[in-house]
């Protein structure tokens, strides 16, 4: 199975109470008409993420599909002309970007709608080739992550190799989703030594000279 990851910034003017009801009433029983989709998630960047500023994106909007060939028979049907049609309702076109990726699991667990989502996304260092990044992603990296004893869930998306073709660059390598019971239990986990061990890591594959943006949102699973 294959994943989609969009980055959604609502459209100039739009004000966020707007933007996510048209986003969760309006938007998603359209997508959900999408010949082939498997499963549907929307995830909502939260309040507290707008108190420092505009975060890069107000969420993002994960789809799943049994594959890539199912996902570019959809693209030719009018039900994704409609989806693309709709999004200028809401969507800022100049911000819009997406991944299509594959899931590997880090640590397994249940999650539920209560629960806060941190979605960051991830950049590879400059000069590693993404074969190796995605195997130290997932072999090194991820078993430390799993440590850190608040996490509930935790999965790598990473990008399909595809997209790296002809010398291609997609806007992300990856994108990583942590599951915590709350922000309070995300901040009690930056206090133990299981997350300093990550923190001290990431150099070794991580484009570290630029901070890699997140969100922090609540999800709801539309299909």
């Amino acid at each position: 199975m294959v994943k989609t990851i969009t980055f959604v910034k609502r459209k100039p003017g739009m004000n966020l109470e707007e933007f996510g009801r048209y986003w969760r009433t309006q938007h998603a029983g359209i997508v959900t008409r999408l010949p082939g989709l498997r499963r549907y998630v929307q995830c909502h960047t939260i309040p507290s993420g707008y108190r420092n500023g505009e975060p890069i994106y107000d969420g993002v909007a994960e789809v799943w599909f049994d594959s890539t060939g199912v996902m570019r028979e959809t693209s030719e049907t009018a039900e994704y002309r409609a989806v693309r049609a709709d999004e200028l309702n809401f969507i800022d076109q100049s911000k819009i970007g997406f991944i299509i990726a594959e899931e590997r699991v880090q640590k397994d667990g249940p999650v539920d709608p209560s629960m806060v989502h941190l979605v960051e996304f991830v950049r590879r260092k400059s000069g590693m080739e993404v074969e190796a990044f995605q195997a130290y992603w997932s072999g090194t990296h991820g078993p430390l992550s799993a440590k850190i004893p608040m996490i509930r869930r935790y999965v790598q998306s990473h990008v399909r190799p595809a997209a790296y073709r002809g010398g291609s660059q997609p806007l992300y390598d990856g994108v990583a989703e942590v599951w915590f019971d709350s922000t309070g239990a995300m901040r009690e986990s930056a206090k133990t030594p299981e997350y300093r061990a990550v923190r001290a890591d990431e150099s070794n594959f991580i484009d570290t000279a630029h901070p890699f943006p997140f969100i922090i949102t609540r999800d709801f699973a539309v299909l």
